[in-house]
């Protein structure tokens, strides 16, 4: 059996006006992610016996009591908490220390009190992570960092996107992340001085999916939102690799007609114009599709398995 880790980033819907250069968005949907898209993972989860690691957004959690009390339910009945940074700003790898150690110990605490347990994995906004990124997480004592993504066709369309954006004066608040992860190892390892190379850090990395040979993202944006028979090729391809880090995002499982979004970003975002029971259905179909061949587990028992056996489990 190969192994499964499936995460869901819970960005809230004001990364992505910022992605868009849109400024904030309507007051009403700040947390629409927390209170919409959560119970529809939940129950998703629930019916195929899969335990995730949801990754938190501190600011996001401690300002909305209502995504808060859902967030420590998915704790009890069994799925991971992880530290995605307290008011994700893009260019985290960029700041000073000082900076890093206030992003990561805010959205430490909060997900702690929420869950009852403090958080031993991280993922980067962006997936754009640094030397002192990674120097912050070991002070914690972190088990697990899971923000490379060796991508070329993610980063060759993230650039051309942005270049786009830039000609016609749209300045997006993502940030190109660093080329060396290009070249990072697709499969668990422990980082040396660099994330992006082989060493001996006390922490493990657990990369975010790429298709053997090209890299493909194998991330549900990839999948849930293009036709069926991406998926399917996709998918196929995985069978290629013993772990599989499969990456969501809460924008997944919301719905541009059921949830309110506005159309000024429904416009930029193109998964917002797939109807959310088709987005429903294909994560269905992946799930039904793994379930055969994988073992479902949160991130932290796989970087467990990788701290002790030097390998996925």
């Amino acid at each position: 059996m190969r192994v499964c880790s499936v995460s869901v980033d819970l960005d809230p819907l004001s990364c992505y006006y910022g992605i868009h250069g849109l400024g904030a968005p309507p007051r009403e949907l700040a947390h629409v992610v927390l209170r919409r898209a959560l119970p529809r993972f939940a129950e998703m989860f629930a019916r195929h016996r899969v335990h995730a690691t949801f990754f938190v957004v501190g600011s996001d959690a401690a300002a909305d009591v209502a995504g808060a009390k859902q967030l420590a339910q998915l704790a009890r009945d069994g799925h991971e908490l992880g530290n995605h940074s307290h008011t994700h700003p893009y260019e985290l790898a960029r700041l000073d220390k000082a900076a890093i150690e206030d992003e990561v110990g805010r959205a430490h605490d909060v997900i702690a009190a929420i869950a009852g347990t403090a958080p031993v994995g991280f993922r980067a906004p962006g997936y754009d992570i640094s030397e002192r990124v990674l120097d912050v997480l070991m002070a914690r004592g972190y088990r697990y960092d899971s923000s490379v993504f060796p991508s070329w066709p993610y980063y060759l369309l993230k650039a051309g996107v942005m270049g786009m954006m830039s000609m016609v004066g749209r300045k997006s608040r993502s940030v190109l992340g660093d080329p060396r992860a290009l070249f990072a190892p697709a499969m668990p390892y422990r980082p040396g001085r660099s994330p992006f190379s082989r060493g001996q850090s006390t922490l493990v990395e657990l990369p975010v999916s790429t298709t053997p040979g090209l890299r493909v993202p194998a991330i549900g944006t990839w999948l849930v939102a293009p036709p069926t028979a991406v998926r399917v090729r996709i998918l196929e391809a995985m069978r290629g690799r013993s772990f599989f880090n499969l990456e969501l995002h809460g924008i997944d499982l919301i719905g541009a007609e059921e949830d309110g979004i506005p159309s000024e970003l429904v416009a930029r975002q193109p998964d917002l114009r797939v109807p959310l029971l088709q987005k429903q259905r294909a994560l269905e179909a992946t799930l039904d599709r793994l379930a055969p061949e994988y073992t479902f587990s949160p991130l932290a028992d796989v970087a467990n398995d990788v701290q002790r056996e030097g390998h996925v489990h």
